[in-house]
């Protein structure tokens, strides 16, 4: 196994979506998932939970789902434009991998679901009295957000920990249309709600490099201004 440094690890960690039937060892699994959980977490409350799908008779109602939703999910796309960055063959290869998947989640040996296990949501009517009073659909936002950012960081590590370890994975959404599908698939809880279905397994593919549109260096520049100005003192910032 390649020993790899985080900046080679980030730069080479590329969406891949076909795999190789080899099974991934328990070893390996278990490797990730330890990563997967040195993520932040809102609060300190570590109420992530990942469900590892081997068996393959789930593996086909779980695919079937996503499925199911990924048709939906391309004829969104097919409304888009493409994006600027991206020239016509590119954009065509693609919506032709994604396809693909939409097509065979299941012939990968493993899927994960990232998952968070919610505690009830807070009420307006218990802000403090010398508190403004907060609107009832911005409590809403900022859970939802607090729970994206208790989750979706341990989906990151997930994705660098296969990367390092030689296995091929890709953050997918789809299957969130028809979320209870799943649910009932799994038999899971009904505190617990799913955020990423992840296909994970040795790819056929080559891994990296990620491309992606460079930054510009005049918003890195004016950023190293801003980060001055707010050392000395100067906080009246407000083309960030």
């Amino acid at each position: 196994m390649e020993d790899f440094g985080l900046f080679e690890t980030m730069f080479s960690a590329r969406a891949l979506r076909r795999f190789r039937s080899d099974a991934v060892p328990n070893e390996l699994i278990s490797k990730i998932l330890e990563a997967g959980i040195q993520a932040p977490s809102g609060g300190n409350a570590q109420s992530w939970l990942f469900v590892v799908i081997k068996d393959e008779e789930q593996r086909r109602k779980v695919a079937a789902v996503y499925a199911k939703a990924s048709k939906v999910i391309r004829y969104f796309y097919s409304k888009r434009e493409r994006p600027s960055h991206m020239s016509e063959i590119q954009y065509e290869r693609l919506m032709n991998s994604g396809v693909y998947l939409h097509e065979h989640m299941s012939e990968a040996p493993i899927l994960l679901l990232a998952c968070l296990k919610l505690s009830s949501s807070s009420n307006p009517a218990d802000v403090p009295p010398d508190c403004e009073r907060v609107k009832p659909e911005a409590l809403i936002v900022q859970a939802e957000r607090t729970r994206c950012g208790s989750i979706y960081p341990a989906v990151q590590n997930i994705i660098l920990a296969c990367r390092a370890l030689g296995l091929g994975t890709v953050i997918t959404t789809n299957h969130l249309l028809y979320a209870d599908e799943i649910r009932n698939v799994l038999r899971l809880p009904g505190n617990v709600e799913t955020y990423a279905l992840m296909p994970i397994g040795f790819p056929r593919d080559n891994f990296g490099p990620v491309r992606r549109r460079p930054h510009r260096g005049g918003t890195a520049r004016r950023l190293g201004q801003a980060l001055a100005w707010l050392v000395s003192g100067r906080a009246n910032i407000d083309w960030l």
